[in-house]
């Protein structure tokens, strides 16, 4: 299975809605998806995961940069699970979590909630 990453706009939020599996082959092109957008002066960015059915610790790795490259440029990450936890949610959920990262990221269930700037993000 191969990586695909589609781009729109909602809001003033840039979504990149990423499906497929996200691997040592495929995460240099959310790296570099991610990089590209921050390049074009986009600063608010939400990655919609949930159609990601595989996610190694490289995909996590470029999820940890784009995080990082947000904060350094004052811009915000936000990232779309599904709403379930993470023993019964999305593999990237669950990866997350047994990697103790998924705290350091703002965790939504759909779009809408991800790009309303008054929504709460999901708890961990």
């Amino acid at each position: 299975m191969t990586l695909r990453v589609d781009e729109s706009e909602q809001g003033t939020w840039t979504v990149l809605r990423v499906s497929g599996e996200l691997d040592l082959v495929t995460s240099p092109r959310l790296r570099r998806q991610v990089h590209e957008a921050v390049a074009e002066g986009r600063r608010d960015l939400v990655l919609d995961l949930s159609g990601v059915q595989f996610c190694d610790s490289s995909g996590v790795g470029v999820l940890i940069a784009a995080r990082r490259l947000m904060r350094s440029c004052q811009g915000r990450l936000r990232l779309i699970l599904p709403a379930r936890g993470a023993l019964d949610g999305s593999h990237v959920n669950k990866v997350l979590a047994a990697l103790g990262v998924r705290r350091l990221f703002e965790v939504y269930g759909d779009v809408g909630s991800a790009s309303d700037d008054l929504a709460e993000p999901l708890s961990a």
